[in-house]
Order: C-alpha cells, then structure tokens, then sequence
C-alpha cells in the first residue's frame, strides 16, 4: 500500500468530502508510482548515443516516406534492391535464424541442456524480425500500398510466400513471447499462452524452413545477371543452411553481451554444443557449395583473379574455414575463441548476403551501387533500436532464465 495507508484512521478526524476525494487521489498517484518503480531502464552513455541514432534513422525514414527513395538512396532502375534489402532483410532473417534452429534442438529433438539460452535467442530472434518487417515497409516504393498482399494475394509468386510466411512467423514469435511477457503482467493469461506454447514452437520451427529458402529462390530468376559463383539452383538450400548455422553464432555473440551487461554467464558446455551443431552444418554447407561449383564447371571461375572471385574467397575463408578451424579443434574450449567464431561465422553470413544481392550484380549493370550514407543511417538507426529493445525487455522481464520459471 501507500504511505497515506499507515494513517491512523481511529484517532484521526472525520474527513470532509474534499478531503476525502483528495485522499483517495493520493492513494491512486501512489499505486501509480509504485507500479511504474516495477521497471527499470538504466540511462547510461552508449544509451543515449542509440536513442540519437534511432532518432536520427526516424528522420530519415520520414524523410523517404514522404519524398520517396530518390530523397534518400542511391537506387535506381539498374538497382532496386542495395542496402535494405540486402542487409537488413537478407542478413536480418538469417541473423534471426537461431530463434527456429535452437527451438527445434531443445523442444523437438529434446536437448533440454540448452533450455538456458532458449528465451534470449527467442527475443533476438523476434527483434530481428521486427527490424526487418520495418526495413520491408521502408523499402516498398508505394508504401501506402503496403496492405494489398492481404487482399490481393499473389499465390503463384514467392516474394509473396516469402512475406506471408515472414509475417506469420513474427506473430508467432509475438505469442511466445506472451508466455514470458505475463509472467509479470497480465497473469490471467498466462495459462493459456502456456498451452498453446507446443503448437506454437511446432509452427515456429516450420515457417522459417519456407521463407529462408524461399529468399534464395528469388534468385532463381537471375541466371545471366547474378554471377555464376553464387548462382545456383540450388540456393535456396545454401540460403536455409546458412541460416541454420548462423544462429549458434549468433547466440555465441549475445552470450557476450549479456556477460558484460547482466553479468549473466552462459556455460561453456552450451555454447561448445550449439558451436559443434552449426560447425556440422556449416561443414555440410562447405562440401556442397564446391560440389556445386564442380559439377557445373565454375571451379574455374576462382582464379580468374576478378574482385568477384575475391569477394567469394574472402567470404569462405572468413565465414566458413576459419570458423571450422576452431569449432573442431582445441580451440573450441575457450570462451575468447568461441566469440571470435562467432564474429567470423555471423561475418560468413553477412559478407556471403551482400555479395548476391550487390557484388554478384555489378557485371550485369556495370556501374558499381554504394549506399548513401542516409541508408547507412537508417540500418546502424534499426540495428540501435534492436539493442535498445533487447535491454529493455532483459532489465523487466525473467529472458535470460535467471529466474525460476515454467
């Protein structure tokens, strides 16, 4: 109760009406105050350095919604997608990937050793996600439009799979986050949320199979334009492969984060599990991406010594070779090169994204596109507002499973 609650009603005089109008006001700013001193979001340097840089890509997002892309980017009909759509969609959604791979590890394959990391990789999982939806919208030329797909669905096409599934799977990434979101607020609910968790983690491993594929083959439709070292028919499976590897990385680098931020440790026995999984899958991603250079008689094409067969051996090297070299060897055992695995492995990742959607085109239109600073803006501006809503949620609610929970 408040502090007017420790009044002694017995010695004290019969209130007037307005004074027991005005008491009762005082109680209720009280149970205010004392409701809103439940939340906490500790306003540091770094802090407010990200809220200038949301602010900032606020400005500019309005900006282009209001006078167009030309106001704010470097595309144009030789390039319609640059930096949004390759970073901060492509890279967002394999980024994000580690929300469907380590679901399906701890609750369909049953390794409950990992239940730890389960509710942090299930945030950033959804932030990513929300970041590129936004990105989505920022980019569509006619965004008063942005309504029509669920209208007027374009069944036969796959960017419209592509945002269909994208769409669904953020909303069921949204209810999983209710199971944890009323534990705190709004507990008459919770049951339910509990409930319906199975079905939501069987159709949250599910949709991300569709859509990280699907991502890949949009360009199934640029053979001629996209450079034969990353055309493939085939690259729908190297985008959900890669997508799938991405996420222990991924969990590798939060782990740090929340070290040095909450002092929240992750065992080493997790992270050298989740990095042995993706290592597999990365090594199976390896063999496949030369087997497919082999068999279509590109092998070739590596020592053609142009900046596109650089770009590509810089990617392997980067993401896939030097990450293998630690995740099976000794060094997986220390935290330091569990972290620089994951730097080099999320790089792979990021580098291996850019280099389709940018890199792989600069034949076709030759002329090279380089993001305006304004796009640059706008992504570090989203990638900022994805940190800032970590922390919050982190600070108020039990995510990183410090707390006993269901």
């Amino acid at each position: 109760m408040g502090p007017v609650s420790h009044y002694n009603r017995m010695s004290a005089p019969v209130d007037s009406p307005k004074q027991g109008l005005f008491r009762v006001s005082l109680e209720k700013c009280c149970a205010v105050r004392l409701a809103f001193d439940q939340w906490s979001f500790r306003v540091t340097p770094i802090r407010l350095i990200l809220l200038g840089l949301v602010a900032a890509a606020v400005g500019i997002i309005i900006v282009r919604l209001i006078f167009g892309l030309q106001a704010v980017t470097n595309l144009n009909d030789d390039w319609p997608w640059g930096l949004w759509i390759g970073f901060d969609v492509l890279c967002g959604v394999a980024l994000a990937g580690g929300g469907y791979g380590t679901a399906l590890i701890i609750y369909i394959l049953h390794n409950d050793r990992l239940r730890l990391v389960a509710r942090a990789t299930l945030l950033s999982s959804l932030i990513g996600y929300i970041l590129v939806v936004v990105s989505l919208f920022v980019e569509i030329g006619r965004w008063w439009n942005f309504w029509r797909p669920f209208t007027n669905p374009g069944i036969e096409s796959v960017l419209f799979e592509v945002f269909l599934c994208i769409s669904l799977y953020t909303v069921v990434q949204t209810l999983e986050l209710c199971e944890i979101i009323t534990e705190k607020v709004f507990r008459i609910f919770h049951k339910f949320f509990v409930l319906i968790m199975p079905i939501l983690l069987i159709v949250g491993v599910v949709l991300p199979t569709l859509h990280q594929s699907s991502l890949g083959a949009l360009y199934l439709m640029m053979d001629g334009k996209l450079h034969q070292l990353w055309f493939s028919p085939y690259i729908f499976a190297f985008f959900f492969l890669s997508s799938f590897y991405a996420g222990p990385a991924m969990i590798a680098l939060e782990s740090v984060v929340a070290h040095f931020t909450y002092k929240h440790l992750v065992p080493m026995s997790i992270l050298k599990t989740l990095a042995r999984i993706g290592g597999t899958v990365m090594l199976v991603y390896l063999v496949l991406r030369f087997a497919d250079l082999y068999y279509h008689g590109k092998i070739g094409l590596l020592r053609e010594g142009s900046f596109e067969s650089a770009a590509f051996l810089v990617e392997i090297g980067i993401g896939l070779v030097l990450p293998l070299c630690i995740v099976f060897t000794s060094l997986v055992n220390s935290r330091f090169w569990l972290v620089i695995y994951g730097i080099l492995t999320v790089s792979g990742v990021i580098l291996n994204r850019l280099n389709v959607v940018i890199t792989g085109m600069w034949q076709e239109t030759g002329s090279p596109y380089f993001p305006a600073i304004t796009e640059i803006l706008v992504t570090v501006g989203l990638v900022a507002g994805g940190i800032l809503a970590y922390m919050v949620l982190c600070e108020n609610f039990n995510i990183l499973g410090d707390e006993p929970h269901e």
